[in-house]
């Protein structure tokens, strides 16, 4: 089994972000569930079984504000695991996509800020305020066992879905992405 839970999270405004941190979200979030799959397909293939889990975001549900690159990386990795699945099914080895909402709890917006040392640029600071605000009222969040939990289906339940919201806040967004 492969849990592919590494990620670079970020919050600024596409002007605000240089491209060398795009680089660093896509090298670590894209670039790197690509690289260690690979790396695990020969053994796989071989034994003819395995589980490839890629943790990705329940913000490629719906758009929000200020999330364009790390939406668009964790997107990539989305649209990857459903070809690769495809690839994948003739040698008996699953991939499934975890999808976390927003987990204050964690240290994941702890190390996104530390990219975001440049602040927003200033016609942006008002929507990021607003932004900010609506998150301290909201109570549905995604936890840690949350996440552990769907990693456990995922990797135990061989008919588990392809892609398993993990948390009340990504339960509810990944529902409204149909609507």
């Amino acid at each position: 089994m492969l849990v592919n839970n590494a990620g670079i999270g970020f919050l600024n405004a596409l002007e605000g972000t240089p491209m060398d941190t795009v680089r660093d979200i896509f090298e670590t979030n894209t670039l790197g569930t690509i690289a260690m799959a690979q790396a695990v397909l020969p053994q796989f293939r071989e034994r003819r079984e395995g589980v490839i889990i890629n943790v990705t975001s329940t913000v490629t549900c719906r758009p929000l504000h200020l999330l364009s690159v790390y939406t668009a990386s964790k997107s990539a990795v989305n649209a990857f695991s459903e070809s690769l699945a495809l690839e994948l099914e003739q040698f008996n080895v699953r991939v499934r996509v975890v999808l976390p909402g927003r987990a204050p709890s964690t240290r994941f917006g702890e190390n996104a800020r530390a990219r975001m040392k440049d602040g927003f640029p200033e016609p942006y600071d008002p929507l990021a305020q607003q932004i900010f605000a609506k998150w301290e009222k909201e109570t549905a969040v995604t936890h840690a066992s949350d996440v552990a939990e769907a990693v456990w289906l995922a990797a135990t339940d061989s008919s588990s879905p392809f892609n398993i919201p993990a948390g009340e806040d990504a339960v509810e967004w990944y529902h409204a992405r149909a609507r």
